[in-house]
């Protein structure tokens, strides 16, 4: 049966129900995401087989473009409209707490100590006060994706293990015209993608540094590492002349068009990836630092229950975010879109960690740290703004790097002064 089918059928339970003095038999809450084609895919089927075992319920998804999305959320549950089961960011959780949007989760149907032992530990960002108030069906992690096509036609037989083979491999990879201008790239960059995690937890870390201190509270890559992180980032294009900031707009758009070798990017990426028809790619762990340093940026969505779900529609939320946090929802949404499991139990099996496109970014889990932002879009800006200053106004890196620090630290400050 169709949903519109279902719908329509359980509809005229309800009319019945109506009828003869009873109460209604079904109930449907709302469930919102950002538009993200996969995880639009992945949530579709989630929906399907969880309608399937509750015929008493209807989950009616609605997304929106990432952009607006936040907006959407911040001003639709205040006025008692909008989900009853929300999709976020880990990074946004203490607004949306502070914003009254989100509620704590039921310990009878969510017992932290539970959850603490069959999660991956970075999901305990997500507890307040000894109460969970959303979680994740998959965590992210980093990782190298490749042209293997590019790779065979410049002679490259291996993807690059350390930052040095990277820039090598870059350079084999670029291609010019008669002008000089990149027509393909070697890497590609950019801030606004992924790359300042790259940058903030993988290179900092592994030129010697400590990105934070305090717990998230103190900027700390100040010193000689951040330094030494920021040139070896700029040099990519300053230097070695193998990437370009803006080009083909995207970072993953180039790697998508083909016109770029290399593309470090989320595992969320793949199930975009394996729909562009024609290119080969393959998947390598993040090459290591100068003296062999592995480091990773591990990150998530989860789901939290909004505080307009209320009554039946409270326990039908409840028993959906149950069924999106269960070991056959993660299996889906990794086979689907990519992103790892957010239990151990699913995620370091043989069959997914030994898997040649997931294995690489299980493997970055077990070296990977996780950011706890104060303010996400803010904190990111600042390390935009950092290279921008650099690539566009020729700053010195040094006063750049500084000047990003004391931009986030005055984010940080301000979110925990409170």
């Amino acid at each position: 049966m169709s949903r519109y089918m279902k719908r329509m059928a359980l509809s005229g339970l309800t009319a019945l129900a109506t009828l003869f003095g009873s109460s209604a038999m079904a109930v449907e809450i709302e469930y919102w995401q950002y538009f993200f084609d996969a995880r639009v895919d992945a949530m579709e089927q989630l929906i399907e087989k969880f309608e399937a075992a509750n015929p008493d319920i209807t989950v009616k998804m609605t997304h929106f473009p990432y952009a607006d999305y936040r907006t959407k959320v911040a001003a639709a549950i205040p006025a008692g409209e909008g989900p009853d089961v929300v999709q976020l960011f880990y990074g946004w959780l203490n607004d949306y707490i502070e914003a009254g949007l989100i509620q704590p989760l039921p310990k009878d149907a969510f017992d932290p100590a539970v959850i603490d032992a069959e999660f991956f530990p970075m999901v305990q960002a997500m507890k307040r006060d000894g109460s969970y108030y959303a979680l994740p069906t998959a965590v992210r992690s980093l990782a190298l994706f490749y042209n293997t096509r590019l790779f065979e036609e410049a002679g490259i037989e291996n993807p690059p293990a350390t930052l040095d083979e990277l820039v090598e491999a870059a350079k084999k990879l670029a291609k010019v015209d008669g002008a000089g201008n990149l027509t393909q790239v070697g890497i590609t960059t950019g801030m606004t993608a992924q790359d300042h995690h790259w940058w903030r937890e993988v290179l900092v870390r592994q030129f010697g540094g400590d990105p934070y201190s305090d717990d998230y509270k103190t900027v700390n890559y100040t010193g000689d590492a951040g330094l030494d992180a920021l040139n070896f980032y700029v040099g990519l294009e300053k230097d070695h002349k193998v990437t370009q900031s803006g080009f083909m707009d995207e970072p993953q758009a180039a790697f998508k068009g083909g016109r770029a070798g290399m593309h470090i990017d989320g595992s969320f990426r793949i199930g975009s990836l394996n729909k562009v028809r024609g290119l080969k790619w393959g998947v390598a762990e993040l090459p290591a630092g100068p003296d062999g340093t592995k480091s990773n940026y591990s990150s998530y969505w989860v789901n939290g229950i909004t505080t307009k779900a209320e009554g039946e529609k409270y326990d039908a939320a409840v028993k959906f975010l149950q069924y999106l946090t269960s070991d056959e929802a993660m299996q889906l949404w990794l086979d689907v879109v990519g992103e790892l499991p957010a239990k151990p139990s699913v995620g370091l099996i043989e069959e997914n960690a030994n898997d040649p496109t997931f294995g690489p970014f299980i493997k970055g889990l077990e070296y990977a740290n996780t950011t706890k932002f104060a303010n996400e879009s803010a904190q990111r800006q600042a390390m935009v703004d950092m290279v921008a200053r650099i690539d566009i106004e020729g700053q010195d890196p040094a006063e750049s790097l500084a000047a990003a620090a004391a931009e986030e630290q005055k984010v940080l400050d301000e979110y925990y002064k409170k």
